[in-house]
């Protein structure tokens, strides 16, 4: 799945509306469905699959290495599981993970320790850019391989490890190390222990936990969680909700619009370690309810009701930066046309992203006339009520950060200062149907190739 490189620009601001939508899949559950049904022993089947670039990177890349994959139809899929350990690469195999972290992260875990793997790695210009020091270093504990040696970027060379011995690994805020970790237990002997220091994101243990003599979960001061090795993992079935992060950039418009608003997000995501976004703004006064909330393999998913919303500055403690990751753009843009000082905190990992998505949030917010300050690892966003239009233009240079181009798009549409958003075919490797929904609520935009 290509897509040709454009542009968006924006010369309007966006009217009220009342509407009811449905987001894009969620991608983290997306990605995790099809990496762990490969492994699984039998034929595992998936729905409302998220269509996107870095699934499709995800299937691609499985495919390369032996998995049998068939679209049965539109965003359902069949995987046919071939079982731990058994993952087949021809030597000098070049595996591309396109823009995908979660990908890289997820699937070098279970290779590391899948028999005779030796395959070439690498992502985009974005990915490559990205540091892979922690990982390699987990999966070297579990005795995989990386040339060249001391390089943390890829592309690099992957050699598997032919006798993995569980490890013990206490994990930080990381979802995608912790979970590259579980998956490299899989296909190890002995038990590999994971003691979560912080809570992060569970999609990858609430899949796994439907083979029960596989994991086992205690929740004691920390969060513990034990992976049988050698155990084999049950196939599944799995209907993928909304993602929570693609529903958040519609929530801001809708709480920011000039004028009266309402909107209904269908069937989203609502697992506990993804909400921070939706919690820290209904603290702050925003009108958010959860609706229809239902629990379906270890997930919970429901509709999310939003309104315009005048809220206070808001202060977000290092706690929300697990479960609200992705959506610190957004929260930025929302704290700019918040009057007022809003604070965030814990949030250096920012830096590490797509982008450095703290410096890059910083320039668009200078250009509309929002003074922000970093101080070590958190920002204050120094928020106006009233942003005078005149003579401003918005312009996001080629970041390859869907988020930062979603949010700028917000702001834009918000204010109505003019925006020019480069590359924006990036947005579509998390959320593909983003300008077809703004355009259904009244948004206007040009295309421009």
């Amino acid at each position: 799945m290509r897509t040709e490189s454009f542009s968006l620009e924006i010369n309007s601001s966006i009217n009220p509306y009342k509407k009811s939508i449905a987001v894009d899949s969620d991608k983290s559950l997306s990605i995790r469905s099809f990496l762990i049904g490969s492994i699984s022993q039998g034929v595992s089947k998936v729905s409302n699959v998220l269509e996107s670039h870095d699934v499709f990177s995800a299937i691609s890349s499985l495919k390369k290495l032996g998995v049998k994959i068939k679209r049965d139809k539109s965003k359902s899929y069949t995987i046919y599981g071939k079982g731990i350990g058994s993952l087949f690469a021809k030597k000098g195999l070049n595996l591309y993970f396109g823009n995908s972290g979660t990908l890289a992260r997820l699937l070098i875990g279970i290779l590391s320790t899948t028999p005779d793997i030796e395959v070439l790695i690498q992502g985009d210009k974005s990915l490559n850019k990205r540091s892979m020091k922690k990982l390699i270093e987990l999966m070297s504990e579990f005795g995989a391989e990386f040339f060249p040696k001391n390089r943390f970027n890829f592309p690099l060379k992957l050699i598997s490890t032919e006798m993995p011995i569980g490890i013990e690994y206490r994990a930080g805020v990381s979802a995608q190390l912790k979970s590259a970790v579980m998956l490299a237990g899989l296909n190890s002997f002995g038990i590999t222990k994971i003691i979560e220091q912080k809570i992060s994101r569970d999609h990858t243990e609430n899949i796994i936990r439907q083979s029960k003599k596989v994991i086992k979960i205690e929740k004691k001061k920390n969060k513990i969680i034990k992976i049988y090795g050698k155990r084999n993992l049950s196939p599944f079935k799995l209907n993928i909700p909304g993602d929570p992060s693609s529903a958040s950039f519609f929530t801001a418009l809708t709480i920011l619009i000039k004028g009266e608003s309402f909107l209904k997000i269908n069937n989203v995501g609502l697992n506990p370690t993804r909400i921070g976004f939706y919690s820290l703004l209904k603290k702050h006064g925003a009108k958010i309810k959860f609706y229809n909330v239902k629990k379906n393999n270890n997930e919970i998913f429901g509709d999310i009701i939003i309104s315009s919303s005048k809220i206070k500055p808001m202060k977000a403690s290092k706690e929300y930066y697990v479960k609200s990751t992705d959506e610190y753009p957004i929260l930025f843009a929302i704290a700019a046309l918040t009057e007022g000082v809003s604070t965030f905190k814990g949030i250096g990992d920012l830096a590490n992203k797509e982008s450095n998505r703290i410096k890059e949030m910083q320039k668009i917010l200078k250009q509309i006339g929002i003074k922000s300050s970093v101080n070590k690892d958190s920002v204050k966003v120094y928020g106006k009520k009233f942003i005078i239009t005149k003579n401003k233009k918005i312009i996001v240079p080629n970041l390859g950060d869907h988020r930062i181009c979603m949010s700028a798009t917000i702001l834009s549409l918000v204010t109505g200062i003019k925006a020019e958003i480069k590359n924006f075919e990036t947005v579509f490797t998390s959320a593909p149907s983003f300008l077809k929904i703004l355009k259904s609520l009244g948004g206007k935009f040009e295309i421009k190739k």
